[in-house]
């Protein structure tokens, strides 16, 4: 054999091994999917949930930290609450005096009252003198003309007649007078109870405030993130821990305009992780973008318009991540599987749906 031969010889060998790889490779990559199926790549994600607090105020305890798993309800952190607690006693000091204000100024409303029916009685009183008074003078007035009575009789019965109207115009000033006391009194005991329920509103606040300063989780999760320590001084609204929820747990992935177009909402989903490819995780499709993304700079031909991709959204659901809460994480990449049409069977490596233990 010659040397040129034997080099043709090696590049047909090379040729055929190469032929016989391609071959193995595509009967073992299948036959694909089949029309009616479309999938898109993606990464699994999560609700994410800031824990942060409400007002400014220093840490005093963090109870979590990276990786935790928590429950709602479960305490996560507390805030230093020292200054709130002197607002809180302060407030309940200004609680008691104002109640101590409303009994006084209801026991001067009585007082008054008091005072007011008193001055009543003077005027029923003086009214009455002035009536005798006015009698008595009419008499004299009569009897002085034939000299039965002295002048000097009819001048002080005149004068005591003055004297008693003064005295019921005196008299009748002091009952307006106790009446207007008696209105200045309630008007006291009206502030009082306002101030009353200033005091009440203002512990109901602080109280509020204190319950505040318990950071505590609204749902089930696992903490993401530990963004501050205890010491630290946040401003309103400052985070303290990072938490995915693992109960609102999807993949969001992307398909064409010609396969978006057929994805209905509540359609079937399967999911497939890299890090577990040989099952498949159901899922159900909850949302269809309604505006398309990598948008080309015109779309006035078919071909341009096929470019079009739409973010779609696959849940797992919830009862599935409660039973494998424990291999729940977020950002493992994969291929989101999507019934475009329900009578087109799934094929059986995408029904495979319970992981190997």
């Amino acid at each position: 054999m010659t040397k040129g031969q034997g080099r043709w010889l090696t590049v047909l060998v090379a040729a055929l091994i190469a032929g016989a790889g391609y071959l193995g490779w595509k009967k073992l990559e299948g036959p694909g999917l089949p029309d009616g199926i479309a999938s898109g790549n993606g990464r699994i994600e999560a609700t994410e949930i800031d824990i942060s607090t409400k007002t400014a105020g220093r840490i005093k305890d963090i109870f979590a930290t990276e990786g935790d798993f928590v429950t709602a309800g479960q305490v996560l952190a507390r805030m230093d609450t020292e200054q709130i607690e002197a607002q809180r006693r302060q407030a309940e000091a200004q609680l008691r005096r104002a109640v101590i204000s409303v009994d006084a100024a209801k026991s001067i409303v009585v007082q008054r009252e008091a005072e007011q029916e008193a001055a009543i009685a003077v005027v029923e009183q003086r009214e009455a003198q002035l009536d005798a008074a006015e009698r008595k003078f009419q008499r004299s007035k009569q009897l002085v003309s034939t000299n039965s009575v002295s002048q000097q009789t009819y001048d002080d019965d005149f004068a005591n007649k003055k004297a008693a109207s003064a005295n019921v115009s005196a008299a009748r000033a002091q009952r307006a007078a106790a009446e207007a006391a008696i209105s200045a009194a309630k008007a006291q005991v009206v502030d009082a109870e306002a101030a009353v329920s200033a005091a009440q509103a203002a512990i109901e606040s602080i109280a509020a405030e204190i319950k505040d300063s318990v950071l505590v989780s609204p749902r089930d999760g696992r903490v993401q993130y530990r963004v501050a320590q205890p010491g630290e001084v946040l401003s309103a609204g400052g985070r303290v821990l990072n938490l995915v929820d693992l109960g609102d747990v999807y993949m969001t992935f992307f398909l064409p305009t010609a396969e978006a177009g057929r994805v209905q909402i509540g359609a079937e989903a399967r999911i497939r992780l890299d890090a577990a490819p040989q099952w498949s995780v159901p899922a159900t499709v909850t949302y269809v973008a309604d505006v398309a993304q990598f948008t080309p700079k015109t779309v006035e031909t078919e071909e341009e318009r096929q470019k079009l991709t739409f973010r779609i959204k696959a849940r797992i659901p919830p009862a599935l991540l409660r039973e494998h809460i424990q291999q729940v994480k977020t950002g493992l990449p994969g291929v989101a599987y999507v019934r475009l049409d329900p009578d087109v069977p799934w094929p059986a490596d995408l029904n495979r749906m319970r992981a190997e233990k």
